[in-house]
């Protein structure tokens, strides 16, 4: 082997010397900081290669769902006592007035008699009992107050009595909303009179007791003077239709049981059988002054 020319050594170590150099300038440049970057051209990323972003929207956030807060239930009145009903009640229409304290109503498509409670009125009806003075007024003012009409009937304590009518408070609707009972009406009128049957006593000393003496006092109906009655003129004594027991004026047979106050005189003659006592002591002489 031909030994190398010192020319060509000398290039040949200047071309290794100038490699090694170029390498260590590479290195340098790849571990700098940012500061060995200044007056460098920037380096721009490829779009192309860039990730691409999802199709997928982002979840929006749910509104939190506040608790629906339950009202406070409002407390409903209670019923009034004496100014409403206050026990059991059941709707009815009145389909007939009987007499003043008795009426026959429709309940469901069945018929019932119903017998006002606390209350009563002179008969008109009563099977061999003549009729009695005010009944016809008491069944006409009952007729005003509920014939045809929607009534509530209110149960005390007893269902029926012992013929099988119904015992109840009959109530009214006014037309202001509020409420009238027909009972307590027909006593503060003086129409009826206060009746009681233990155990139904529900409203007798709350309503129907004062009711009465308000009547009373102010002479209503049955608390007025009763008309007294006056023996016909037209027949003359001894006709047909006079009693024979009282020869000296005529007296129609078959009238209500009469007194002294109500005979047209003193003194008369009086004859056996004497139906209206009007001789006390037997002597002959009727209403001795």
């Amino acid at each position: 082997m031909r030994p190398l020319r010192p020319d060509r050594g000398l290039a040949v170590g200047a071309l290794a010397l100038a490699v090694l150099l170029s390498a260590c300038g590479v290195a340098q440049t790849v571990g700098a900081g940012p500061e060995s970057n200044a007056g460098q051209s920037p380096t721009f990323t490829d779009p192309s290669r860039s990730p691409i972003p999802s199709s997928r929207p982002s979840p929006k956030p749910r509104p939190t769902t506040e608790p629906t807060p339950n009202p406070t239930p409002k407390p409903q009145p209670k019923p009034v006592f004496g100014e409403e009903p206050t026990g059991p009640t059941q709707r009815a229409q009145v389909t007939r007035v009987i007499d003043g304290d008795t009426v026959e109503v429709a309940i469901g498509g069945r018929i019932f008699d119903v017998r006002y409670i606390g209350i009563d009125t002179p008969e008109t009806v009563r099977p061999g009992t003549p009729v009695q003075w005010m009944g016809p007024e008491a069944s006409a003012a009952n007729r005003a107050l509920v014939e045809g009409r929607m009534v509530v009937l209110e149960r005390d304590i007893s269902e029926t009595d012992r013929y099988g009518r119904l015992l109840r408070y009959v109530w009214l609707r006014n037309a202001d909303g509020g409420w009238r009972m027909v009972n307590q009406a027909l006593v503060r009128k003086g129409f009826a009179a206060v009746s009681t049957y233990p155990p139904d006593v529900k409203y007798t000393e709350a309503l129907f007791l004062p009711a009465q003496r308000a009547a009373r006092n102010a002479g209503l109906g049955l608390w007025g003077d009763p008309p007294r009655p006056q023996p016909p003129a037209s027949s003359p004594p001894g006709s047909g239709n006079c009693d024979p027991s009282y020869p000296d004026f005529c007296i129609p047979p078959g009238i209500p049981d009469l007194d002294c106050a109500d005979a047209p005189g003193t003194n008369f003659s009086v004859l056996p059988p004497d139906p209206h006592g009007f001789d006390g002591d037997g002597d002959g002489v009727g209403c001795e002054s």
